[in-house]
């Protein structure tokens, strides 16, 4: 069943519909998903007519890697890398989740944007929201995570703003030499500056990461771009 829309523009009317009528986002949802012809949500997200980005990407990535994925805000860059630690998860690796801007509560409501019911994962997922997220304390707290596993860090720029933390790219070069040590994938979503002009090219790039300090953007393996509900991956080394 084709879609009026694409996924995501439907997936920010039920997240409007939430704050305009004051009802949970699973309802929302579904009562978007209705509109479309589906009986909820799970099912509209379980029948898309391509395989998702994610699943497709997750193949392309090798522990080790450090992917970098950048959207102007409400484009879908949470989500999206979230589902990468879904399909990781759905073939028994573990995912592990760092963010500075959303609680625990938020990133479990993205499962269900997705589909997905978190219970399912209980034991392959970790979530961590602590304000002392830098690069020395995923590494501390993921020392024994097994091979592997997929790290997302919500997100570049935020771990620039501690004074008490190395300097950005030195906190990178750190992790990047323990994810080849362990044998981690991490998933760094990143902002995108302003000036990104649509007009000018379909999918920002590395020119358009904003970066207030500088950094070495050639420390990091892939990058994923998003635009308008497309994904356009690139291999950097």
């Amino acid at each position: 069943m084709k879609l009026s829309v694409p996924a995501y523009q439907l997936k920010r009317q039920a997240k409007r519909l939430s704050r305009k009528e004051n009802i949970p986002l699973h309802a929302a949802l579904d009562r978007t998903a209705a509109k479309e012809g589906f009986a909820n949500w799970s099912l509209l997200a379980s029948r898309r007519e391509t395989m998702p980005a994610a699943s497709r990407l997750l193949p392309l990535l090798q522990p080790g890697d450090l992917l970098l994925v950048g959207a102007r805000p409400g484009h879908g860059k949470t989500l999206f890398s979230l589902e990468l630690a879904v399909e990781a998860m759905k073939s028994g690796r573990r995912s592990a989740f760092f963010s500075l801007e959303y609680t625990q509560k938020d990133i479990l409501g993205r499962f269900q944007v997705l589909g997905v019911e978190p219970t399912q994962f209980d034991r392959q997922f970790e979530f961590d929201g602590s304000d002392a997220i830098d690069a020395g304390y995923m590494m501390t707290t993921l020392e024994a995570a097994p091979w592997g596993t997929l790290v997302v860090v919500d997100y570049l720029q935020l771990l620039d703003q501690k004074r008490e933390s190395p300097d950005l790219v030195e906190q990178i070069r750190k992790v990047r030499s323990f994810a080849r040590e362990k044998g981690l994938i991490f998933v760094f979503i990143s902002q995108i500056d302003r000036s990104y002009d649509l007009a000018n090219k379909p999918f920002p790039d590395l020119d358009d990461i904003r970066l207030p300090n500088p950094l070495d953007l050639g420390l990091f393996d892939k990058a994923c771009f998003l635009n308008n509900g497309l994904v356009q991956f690139k291999t950097l080394n």
